[in-house]
């Protein structure tokens, strides 16, 4: 409304010099945008500049952009960062889209390159916001098409279509998220330990492709963050899964977290951090434990694994089972827990006769505070699978 009050009280100037007080205008304004980027990211220990800025109003450009970590020395030169449908209401800017250039560097010998980032939804709160959840609300989606790295002209690891949601939750509502990776490659044929370069052949690792995907939730009225999928699938080969549900997760342990890792990032180098190590210790207490789980659904691996180690030690794969089944009780007599030992020598025994999946859960009876749990660390570990609720099952479904 602004620059409109000002058009319209200029109308009797001539042309060029209205034009002129336009441009102004929006400069002005996308130094705003930029500047408020910059505040932002620094709440996150992030170091943002720019040589210069193209264009203005609903959307410009900031030239000569280079990014770093709070304590860093070397920054990344990103080049052009684009602003697209910028808008503000009550001191909060948005801007609908934000791209960069696509990135290529060479470190170590490795070659890095990345193609163009783009942000949506962003949301950049108005300066005095004093809610660490607006600040952590930065975008609504993230898009990746790809990341490669290369090694003397080889490609050792690639990742294409990366991208992340975290729609505006309603009021009172926990936020949802989640994230997906469509394809990753790596290439594990450049080991040079000869007897894991022995064992990637003989399993036809060279070569590992798969996908990412993960969602999950968290409730800033209550603190409850939780992870509901995070599966890694590696193809012919099977998918690690794992979730977790914790609480405290509130505003005020953000805000000290966010506090604490500005002051370890300014810290220079080499300096005493005990006293921060400590402090974030005391936070962590303030987390409550609801549950976990680690989970393995088997495509071919089990077997494979089995079959090597076999061929390697002269025996067949049958011998090689029925060892593992014969010395697992011993192993788990270990954790002082007849019930557990019990279901893991139960779970292992069936796993390997149909090896199908196999899963590590830990679900208390009520939640427990992290305190009780990193005191119990110290004192009496094996008293933790109980206190936990920790079991052990193979070859059953995964909750939908």
């Amino acid at each position: 409304m602004t620059v409109y009050r000002r058009l319209i009280t200029r109308l009797a100037l001539s042309a060029s010099i209205l034009a002129g007080t336009l441009v102004a205008a929006q400069a002005q304004d996308a130094a705003a945008v930029a500047e408020r980027m910059k505040q932002f990211l620094s709440k996150q220990a992030m170091e943002i500049s720019w040589s210069g800025i193209e264009g203005g109003g609903e959307a410009f450009t900031l030239e000569g952009v280079k990014f770093k970590a709070t304590g860093e020395t070397t920054p990344v030169e990103l080049g052009k960062v684009s602003f697209e449908g910028v808008s503000e209401q009550d001191g909060t800017y948005r801007v609908e889209t934000i791209t960069t250039e696509a990135y290529s560097t060479t470190e170590d010998g490795a070659k890095i390159e990345v193609s163009p980032l783009v942000l949506s939804g962003v949301n950049l709160p108005a300066e005095g916001q004093s809610d660490p959840v607006a600040d952590l609300m930065f975008y609504e989606g993230l898009e990746l098409a790809s990341l490669k790295v290369s090694m003397a002209d080889r490609q050792v690891f690639s990742l294409e279509n990366l991208t992340v949601e975290i729609p505006t939750p309603e009021d009172g509502q926990p936020m949802e998220f989640s994230g997906s990776a469509e394809k990753f490659t790596a290439d594990l044929s450049l080991a040079e330990d000869p007897q894991a370069k022995a064992a990637i052949e003989a399993l036809g690792l060279q070569t590992l492709t798969g996908s990412v995907e993960m969602t999950g939730s968290w409730n800033p009225a209550d603190g409850r963050m939780g992870l509901s999928q995070y599966d890694l699938s590696v193809d012919n080969a099977g998918t690690f899964g794992m979730t977790f549900d914790l609480g405290g997760y509130t505003r005020d342990f953000i805000k000290a977290m966010q506090d604490m890792q500005k002051q370890m990032a300014e810290q220079p180098a080499g300096a005493d951090d005990s006293a921060q190590g400590l402090a974030m210790l005391g936070l962590m207490q303030q987390l409550t434990f609801h549950s976990a789980s680690l989970r393995w659904d088997d495509d071919t691996l089990t077997d494979k694994i089995i079959e090597y180690v076999a061929k390697s030690q002269n025996m067949k794969p049958e011998d090689i089972k029925n060892q593992a089944k014969a010395i697992m009780p011993f192993l788990t007599a270990q954790l002082n827990n007849p019930e557990l030992s019990g279901q893991i020598t139960s779970a292992v025994n069936a796993y390997l006769d149909n090896p199908q999946s196999l899963e590590i859960s830990a679900s208390p009876s009520t939640p427990v505070p992290f305190a009780q749990i990193m005191a119990a660390g110290m004192s009496d570990p094996m008293d933790l699978t109980k206190s936990l609720g920790v079991t052990v099952k193979a070859n059953q479904a995964g909750a939908e």
